[in-house]
């Protein structure tokens, strides 16, 4: 009788284990019909049998729409998906008795609920950042701000930048990053990215990505990562749908006008798109005052009220042709152009040491820049499967952008105690930079959640600096040889790299390497410079792994190294002396600087609430860095060398909670410790800099859109000295009429002490120097913007294939506020 009883007592726990050994994953992921972008935070439940009151199993798909369950026993289960607004999807499965078996829904297709539309009011909130280990994208058309801020007021709630008070921008704590357009390279945006910014309304952009750490395909260049703005462009195929939308607005403040127009369509196999916008922007009263100190006991004291003109236009035109079910073919063509032009009568004071009992002089100044940026590209892609996972694309780009510089002082009359050479002047510096850019790459995978990416690129550039300086004598202009420069540089760049991506269960990991080699030349037509050519190569590894801890919640570790070329700017020795107290010189013996990043990414997220917590740590030994230095006549010297070895430790966060359906607040913060040294100098500089903002966005009666944010960062440290901290507010309030077709925004802005004051302070070992620049920025603005069309969807515009990162390094002086300082 016990040996029947242990028997059966056995065979019992057998067939547990047996049972519990049956095991099946479901997976998927869940995008929308029309526009195939991903459905994220879905409720998926999964029921035994048939759909009743309790679920066996319930879930919640992640940011990118994607799920996976493991589901114990086998037989008939129903598994249901649910978003609000949306018809439900219901699926009838029957799992196997096979142990340990996957099955893989692949892509679910959501749809809108007319009935639920209709009948009620959907106020949930989609999230607005989509968080990855090395890459974060923040939905600015979710953002109700969008219809009336501009996309330099977005980014200071874009997680790892940061925009400082006179609107330069940071990237992953660097000046120092590349700036695309939907994936490609535009010139413009590279070199004034503050500027340009400021300038666009945030309406014509759909997305920002930040790529904190760019792997091997992206290129080395661009020490804080990429920038990329995603302009009306949705992703996935193109749906056989025909028809058209489009949008025009117009801003109006107290500082100028700005007006936007949007056009996007399908015919057939045929999709387009066409942006423009123009801006018009007036800052006047802006005050500068400048104080330096010198060794030997002498002074300076400058100021000046100044007005500046900002006029900027922008338009593109895409198109993109589907030839058959595995191919595509798409062109683009953009024009970027703008102008800044400064006027204003600075007087400038010099006092003791070897100025004695002092002099005084005043001048009338007048400071043009401007730069057109034209861009072309054609891509070519073919997939080689039916599946549509492998693919080749061939692609060139084209890119040319021309400039302008120009500067004017003419002196009051001179009394005879003033010790300088001081004599009215004429300059103007015509620039142009052109490149051609060839690239391949393929992408396949080699099994399943293994996927191997290559590829070749070639990049010929061609820029050129023909700065000329004239005297003025008796109102005549006489052309100075001897102050005056033309340069050309050739600079051809040959890169390939490979990359593989491994996904095994709650694992990811990336790792590849890139190595390019660069050839350049450079000739002097005219000037003291010498003529030099050099050649060098860098391999730039990088790698992340990624482990999710839970379907929402990722932990992840990132190492990239990244370069930095130094620009035209960076290394033509033009002596600017349109400053007679400070002369301004490039560096033609600069190497190219080489940085580290590691960091540590922690990502969760629900329906309500998500949290980027990131530590990184980020250092160089050859950082090139602007300084200055007192030459023998007591004249400020301001030039680049690879002078800095710095370090680096920033703590970042991106926190967004939806209290309720019509309730969001923000918090995008960061605090950093920075040791900053230089022997070749003899300097050092350290200390800690924070940045904060906290956002509210409010639904209130009448479905008005309210939200407000507010925020600063403290001093930021350079290796000479500081710049200043600043703090600002802005408010928005927002009404759709007429079924949405109608939006009016009025938005305000202002710093919280009245002016936006730029304090920046430096010092060598034979002087200091503080600067603070007052800006009236107090702004009130009312945004109007018709929609039409006759279908919802916005369609697919074209998108260069070629992610072109070989923008050189330009001035960290971003061209802000425009303050046209003229001495």
């Amino acid at each position: 009788m016990m040996m029947k009883r242990i028997l059966f007592t056995l065979c019992l726990g057998t067939c547990a284990m047996a049972m519990s050994a049956q095991s099946t994953t479901i997976s998927g992921e869940l995008v929308d019909s029309l526009t195939h972008e991903t459905e994220p935070f879905a409720t998926i439940r999964i029921f035994k049998s048939k759909i009743s009151e309790k679920p066996a199993y319930m879930l919640v798909a992640d940011e990118n729409g994607k799920f996976s369950q493991v589901v114990q026993g086998s037989g008939q289960y129903v598994i249901t998906f649910n978003s609000v607004g949306r018809k439900e999807i219901v699926r009838r499965l029957k799992l196997s008795s096979d142990n340990n078996s996957v099955l893989n829904l692949g892509t679910l297709l959501v749809q809108d609920d007319p009935k639920q539309l209709a009948g009620v009011t959907v106020t949930a909130q989609k999230p607005l950042v989509k968080m990855e280990t090395d890459k974060m994208t923040y939905d600015v058309q979710n953002d109700v701000d969008a219809k009336a801020n501009t996309v330099l007021d977005m980014l200071r709630k874009v997680p790892m930048v940061t925009v400082d008070g006179q609107d330069n921008i940071s990237v992953n704590g660097s000046g120092s990053f590349k700036v695309y357009v939907d994936g490609k390279p535009n010139v413009m945006f590279s070199a004034n990215p503050s500027q340009i910014f400021k300038s666009m309304p945030a309406s014509s952009v759909k997305s920002i990505e930040v790529v904190t750490n760019p792997g091997a395909k992206y290129d080395a260049e661009g020490v804080g990562g990429v920038l990329n703005i995603i302009m009306n462009k949705v992703g996935g195929q193109t749906q056989k749908m025909n028809g058209y939308n489009g949008n025009v607005s117009f801003t109006g403040t107290n500082y100028g006008w700005r007006g936007n127009a949007f056009f996007s369509g399908q015919q057939g196999k045929l999709t387009y798109s066409i942006n423009g916008m123009y801006n018009y922007m007036t800052s006047k009263n802006v005050e500068t005052i400048m104080d330096r100190v010198s060794k030997d006991g002498s002074s300076m004291h400058y100021y000046q009220k100044g007005k500046t003109n900002i006029p900027f236009a922008m338009g593109n035109l895409s198109l993109n042709y589907e030839i058959d079910s595995v191919s595509n073919i798409g062109a683009s063509v953009g024009m970027t152009k703008y102008n800044m032009k400064s006027t204003g009568h600075p007087t400038t004071t010099f006092s003791g040491g070897i100025y004695g009992s002092g002099f005084s002089y005043g001048n009338e100044m007048m400071m043009n820049m401007g730069n057109t940026s034209i861009n072309t590209s054609v891509d070519y892609q073919r997939f080689l499967n039916k599946e549509r996972t492998s693919n080749i694309t061939l692609s060139y780009l084209f890119t040319t952008s021309p400039g302008i510089n120009e500067n004017a002082r003419t002196y009051d009359p001179l009394s005879p105690d003033v010790h300088l050479s001081l004599n009215d002047l004429y300059s103007k510096a015509d620039t142009r930079g052109t490149e051609h850019t060839f690239q391949a790459d393929y992408t396949t995978p080699v099994g399943k959640g293994h996927t191997f990416n290559a590829g070749l690129k070639f990049i010929g550039r061609r820029n050129t600096s023909d700065s000329r300086y004239y005297d003025i004598i008796n109102g005549l202009q006489t052309f100075n040889t001897e102050n005056s420069v033309n340069y050309k540089n050739k600079q051809s760049i040959l890169a390939s790299y490979v990359e593989y991506t491994l996904t095994a269960g709650k694992f990811g990991a990336k790792v590849g390497t890139r190595y390019e080699y660069t050839w350049e030349n450079v000739d002097f037509v005219l000037g003291r410079g010498a003529d030099f050519k050099k050649n060098y190569g860098n391999l730039v590894p990088s790698a992340s792994i990624t482990y999710n801890i839970a379907p929402a919640v990722n932990i992840g570790v990132t190492y990239g190294m990244r370069i930095s070329r130094p620009g035209i700017t960076f290394l033509n020795p033009y002596i600017d002396r349109s400053n007679p107290t400070i002369l301004s010189y490039g560096n033609p013996d600069l190497a190219v600087e080489k940085s580290h990043n590691v960091g540590l990414v922690f990502n969760a997220f629900t329906p309500k609430f998500m949290m980027n917590l990131t530590l990184a740590e980020n250092f160089a030994d050859n950082q090139i860095e602007q300084y200055s230095f007192l030459d023998n006549n007591g004249v400020l010297n301001t030039t680049y060398g690879n002078i800095v070895r710095s370090r680096w430790t920033n703590f970042s966060t991106f926190m967004n909670y939806a209290i309720t359906p019509k309730t969001r607040i923000m918090l995008n913060a960061a605090v950093d410790y920075g040791d900053i040294r230089s022997e070749q100098i003899g300097q050092r500089n350290h200390g800690w800099q924070a940045t904060a903002f906290l956002g509210l966005q409010q639904t209130l009666p009448w479905n008005i859109k309210f939200s407000i944010f507010t925020g600063g960062m403290t001093k930021k440290y350079t290796l000479q000295g500081h710049g200043n901290s600043f703090n600002m507010i802005t408010s928005t309030v927002a009404k759709s009429f007429f079924k949405d077709k109608l939006d009016v925004s009025v938005m305000f802005l202002s710093p919280l002490t009245g002016k936006m004051r730029h304090n920046q302070y430096s010092s060598g070992l034979d002087f200091t120097q503080s600067t603070q620049i007052l800006v009236p920025v107090k702004q009130i603005g009312v945004t109007v913007t018709w929609n039409f069309g006759n279908t919802k969807k916005q369609f697919q515009q074209h998108q260069s294939k070629i992610t072109n990162d070989f923008q050189e390094r330009k001035d960290n002086n971003q061209m802000g506020v425009g303050t046209g300082v003229g001495m």
